[in-house]
């Protein structure tokens, strides 16, 4: 037997004292913890490479919903300007049916030999009538404009007159006499009456 020297022992000494069959627990325990940390990683890779397939389904859903939506709104574009197209191409016909009658009507008179200038005039009067309905049909207002102020947007000046030259006297900047009427077609102007104004 060695005698005590007072000094502690180191853990070579340690080691080596201890009996064989802790040696050999003790490695054991080391080889599961690295197994351990070993399978964690695989593990991890696993639930990591779920997710990713999961991502991928995700995505491969949304680009199918987006090239669908893509398709709806590509075929409401072409309709909605075949819809317009169409619009434009016959928006007239309204129109252009109310002026029918009136063309028969210049027609027929135009047709009659031997017409007395009364029968002449009533025939024009009923015609007028008829066009007059067709304008009020498609919204056309006739500009009228004799006693109002002068509106650049509507009327063109051609002549400037005194205003106190005229029976009523009329005021400043207001139309005296129109020499050519003017139209609307829905509060936009087709043509400006031609109008002489007071200075």
């Amino acid at each position: 037997m060695s005698e005590p020297t007072g000094k502690p022992a180191t853990d070579e000494q340690t080691s080596a004292q201890a009996p064989e069959g802790q040696q050999q627990g003790a490695q054991t325990q080391n080889e599961t913890e690295q197994a351990v940390q070993q399978e964690a990683p695989q593990d991890e890779i696993s639930v990591l490479k779920a997710a990713l397939e999961n991502a991928h389904h995700e995505v491969e859903k949304s680009r199918e919903v987006y090239l669908r939506l893509a398709a709806d709104m590509e075929n409401l574009r072409r309709r909605t300007q075949e819809d317009v197209a169409k619009a434009h191409k016959y928006a007239i016909e309204s129109f252009a049916e109310s002026l029918v009658p009136v063309r028969d009507s210049l027609e027929m008179a135009l047709a009659v030999e031997n017409q007395t200038p009364e029968a002449l005039k009533d025939g024009v009067a009923a015609t007028l009538r008829q066009l007059e309905a067709a304008f009020e049909r498609g919204r056309v207002m006739v500009l009228n404009p004799v006693g109002e102020k002068f509106n650049p947007n509507q009327h063109q000046a051609v002549a400037m007159v005194p205003g106190d030259s005229v029976e009523p006297a009329v005021a400043p900047n207001h139309v005296v006499a129109v020499l050519q009427k003017g139209y609307l077609i829905n509060d936009r102007v087709l043509r400006p009456a031609l109008v002489s104004v007071a200075q």
